[in-house]
């Protein structure tokens, strides 16, 4: 319904109810209020019946802060930073460029979860998400090398149009390793300092890239720290920082080799995820106990986190696989 032929519709509907039986004019005027909440365009009707876009950003950041302390284990440079960045981003009234996060380190180490959790507390409790968060699978999405331009060409519609209907839309792309060289470039022109783009604003977007490249170098690091012996939490994050800024730079598997999102100094900021150590691994088995509906039996946590403690084979202080394995080993041992 056109919003003149909705308006005209209001103004008929106080001359048609006198005519009406009481019943008739109740369901009227019920109906017309209903109608008026549907198509308002932030109605909290609209919102819950179908889905809309926030108008005014509800994330609660003390309660977002919180989940990432309590349900992220042994990530506290990453914790750190994307609490950072969320905070420039999400409290600045025109943020000046959309907010980019590049995640690296390990797989099992938190980064899809970390990202899930962001996710989850962006838009209004209980309000649909699908088609707000856009979360790419490079292996699903893009899997072949010689269908790059097509590619492109959908990803930059698909992000332009979503971008143009939900200004605070969110965009994860994992397995940036497997990303075809150049594909991530395309979206170079929506991740930069404009105003707007034919008439579309992409300040209050947030992009996240899931990347296990760069993992071997924050784990040289810490383990460095480990032999010393110095505390990870002493781990310079500056220093990580630009680490992984050149090793993804020069890593022809990292999907972003030589890309212009660096050159070009777009990427906000480079989440480093630490490998994880097993009183982490611990944590992961016990929470993974309690979802599962189980007693947090000690000496069942300890034989979990010990098998998968294996790095390096002489000395086993982290796992390989961080927590990616837990909860099939929690079922396999209950």
């Amino acid at each position: 319904m056109k919003p003149l032929s909705l308006g005209v519709f209001f103004l008929l509907v106080p001359a048609l109810v006198p005519a009406l039986d009481p019943l008739s004019a109740s369901l009227l005027m019920g109906g017309a209020a209903v109608t008026w909440q549907l198509f308002s365009p932030h109605s909290w009707l609209k919102c819950r019946l179908l889905e809309c876009c926030n108008v005014k950003d509800t994330l609660n950041f003390s309660v977002v802060k919180m989940d990432l302390e309590r349900k992220v284990f042994g990530q506290h440079l990453a914790v750190q930073l994307v609490l950072r960045a969320l905070n420039a981003n999400i409290y600045s009234k025109r943020p000046k460029k959309p907010l980019v996060m590049s995640f690296h380190g390990w797989t099992g180490t938190g980064k899809t979860f970390l990202s899930s959790i962001i996710a989850e507390n962006l838009y209004q409790p209980g309000a649909p998400r699908r088609s707000f968060v856009h979360h790419f699978n490079t292996v699903l999405h893009f899997p072949h090398a010689s269908r790059v331009h097509l590619y492109k060409e959908q990803l930059q519609n698909w992000i332009r149009g979503n971008v143009s209907a939900c200004p605070r839309s969110l965009f994860i792309f994992s397995e940036m390793d497997q990303m075809p060289h150049g594909l991530i470039d395309s979206i170079t022109p929506f991740l930069g300092y404009h105003e707007e783009i034919d008439g579309v604003y992409y300040g209050k977007a947030i992009f996240i890239f899931l990347n296990n490249a760069g993992g071997d170098k924050i784990t040289e690091m810490a383990l460095d720290y480990w032999r010393r012996p110095k505390r990870r939490e002493d781990i310079p994050v500056k220093e990580l920082q630009d680490l992984l800024s050149e090793e993804i730079f020069r890593n022809t598997n990292s999907g972003f080799f030589q890309s212009q999102l660096i050159q070009k100094n777009l990427i906000d900021y480079f989440i480093p995820f630490l490998p994880l150590e097993y009183k982490h691994v611990k944590e992961c088995v016990r929470e993974e106990l309690r979802a599962q509906g189980h007693p947090e039996d000690e000496g069942l946590i300890k034989e979990i986190a010990s098998a998968m403690t294996d790095y390096p084979s002489e000395e086993s202080i982290y796992s390989s696989k961080g927590c990616k394995t837990v909860a099939s080993r929690v079922i396999l041992s209950i």
